[in-house]
């Protein structure tokens, strides 16, 4: 394949949603480019997407180091009361063939949004300097795209939120530091990600 054809499919995106490929031309910042068939957006263009990412994955970090060893929630009931941490929450099945399972909640609760958050550091602060990307940054950052659908922190926080609504009739719940980390995290996560272009990333770890 020559250089020429290399430079033509890197200038090819497909659609998400209905796989219609389109030739990218360049975009300025603030620009936003949509398929023309279904309409999805395809490329959001900032010029402070970098930065802005940087600094809200280094948020997730600490929240997400607050929110695993600062209490979650302390129930009180029939004069007895215990406050559990997200730790001990996904250490709480620590025997038998329910161990897989204490894996598993962490997992996806704790170490893959941890690694996700990780990986995009990784490829995105030597750009942030203006250095060229270390060596596998776009390994890192395809890492950090497939971990997305497996790290569950939203979903976690959905659950607890539902749970909430049935253990407050029979206890008193008192949400910890913790649950408001979390809580504060699961949206950080979702600026972070809303602010993320691929395409742009793609193009600046060329």
């Amino acid at each position: 394949m020559d250089a020429e054809h290399k430079h033509d499919l890197r200038n090819l995106i497909a659609c998400p949603r209905c796989d219609l490929l389109h030739h990218v031309t360049p975009q300025d910042s603030g620009k936003i480019a949509r398929c023309t068939r279904c309409h999805v957006t395809l490329i959001t263009t900032r010029q402070d997407a970098i930065p802005r990412i940087t600094a809200l994955s280094l948020t997730v970090l600490i929240l997400m180091t607050a929110a695993i060893f600062f209490p979650f929630l302390k129930l009180k009931t029939g004069g007895l009361s215990n406050s559990a941490s997200l730790f001990d929450a996904a250490t709480a099945f620590q025997s038998g063939i329910l161990i897989p399972l204490s894996g598993a909640v962490a997992a996806l609760i704790v170490i893959l949004p941890s690694l996700r958050v990780l990986a995009i550091l990784y490829a995105l602060v030597p750009l942030q300097f203006g250095r060229p990307p270390f060596r596998h940054a776009a390994f890192a950052f395809r890492l950090a795209d497939r971990l997305k659908p497996w790290a569950m922190a939203e979903i976690f926080i959905i659950g607890v939120a539902v749970a909430l609504v049935k253990v407050t009739g029979l206890a008193e719940v008192t949400p910890g530091p913790a649950f408001w980390a979390f809580s504060a995290l699961v949206i950080v996560i979702v600026l972070k990600d809303t602010a993320m272009c691929k395409w742009s990333i793609w193009t600046a770890l060329r």
